[in-house]
Parts: C-alpha cells; structure tokens; sequence
C-alpha cells in the first residue's frame, strides 16, 4: 500500500525530469545539480539565421474619403479638383455636374492616364452611389491619395448640364 502511495509522486519526478532534458537548459542544470543558475546559449544548430526573412505583413488598405455632397461642392470651387463621374458615356450624356470628366468605373484597371498626378485632389460621383465607391477604391489601391467619393447624382442639388 505504501508503494502506491509514492506512486503519483515519481510519476510526477520522472515527467520534470524527461520534461527538462528536452530543450530547457535553464532547468535542465537545475535539476542536474550543478549549481549553475544561468541560461546556457542555444547551440549554433539551433539559432536563427541572420539572414532569414521577416514575415510579411500586408500594408494597410488603401482608402478615399467620403463626404458628402454640400462638402464637395465646397471642394469644387477649388480650381484644382477634378470631378470625376464614373457612369457611362450615355449617362454622362443625360446630364452631369458641370466640368466634370467621365471615365467609367469599368474602364479604371492599373492605370488612369485620363488623371493627374497621384496626389491630385479627385472628387468621384456616379447614379446613386454604389459605382462611385468602386471607383474610388480602384483609385485608392492604384496610389491616388485624395480621392473623395460624394454619392450619385440622383442626390445632387447644384447645376448640371446636358451634353
């Protein structure tokens, strides 16, 4: 009876010992009784090499703005900005925003020749809204840092004019 006793003691002494000869070299002196309390270096087969890589770590997702319409018709007195609808050409036709340019949502792909620099301000509308949002994604992802997304024309309370 007594050996059963002990039992869950060595089982308990014989897991801390298996336990320390694996890996942790700290405890493994400890144990050993050596007396020697500090952390022995890893061995040279087990260091990382200096000229691993670091993971990768995706960038965060480009974005536009969004504003709302009041906004970008304050934005529009700027001599700079370019409005850009995003419909089609038959759209465009029926009606839009006064100097605006159409470049369809469609047709923006990996680049937008029809656009300055990277960094010029660029106010998006479409019909309703929906397009204008891709569009301006599609110009965000490409490197344009100010674009501003207004919603559709259906909203649109300023002047516009047919072609």
């Amino acid at each position: 009876m007594k050996a059963l006793r002990f039992l869950p003691l060595s089982l308990i002494l014989s897991a801390c010992l298996l336990s320390s000869c694996s890996g942790t070299a700290g405890t493994a002196s400890s144990v050993a009784g050596n007396g020697d309390d500090t952390m022995a270096s890893a061995p040279e087969s087990m260091e990382t090499p200096e000229s691993a890589e670091a993971p990768e770590i995706d960038p965060p997702a480009a974005s536009y703005h969004q504003i709302t319409q009041e906004e970008a018709a304050l934005l529009m007195e700027n001599e700079d900005a370019v409005i850009l609808d995003v419909r089609r050409p038959d759209e465009f036709a029926v009606g839009h925003i006064p100097g605006a340019i159409c470049i369809p949502n469609e047709s923006i792909g990996e680049s937008v020749p029809e656009l300055p620099g990277f960094s010029q301000m660029i106010l998006v509308y479409c019909r309703s809204g929906k397009r204008s949002k891709e569009a301006s994604q599609k110009l965000a992802d490409l490197g344009y840092t100010q674009v501003y997304e207004f919603g559709g024309i259906l909203d649109w309370t300023g002047p516009v004019v047919t072609d």
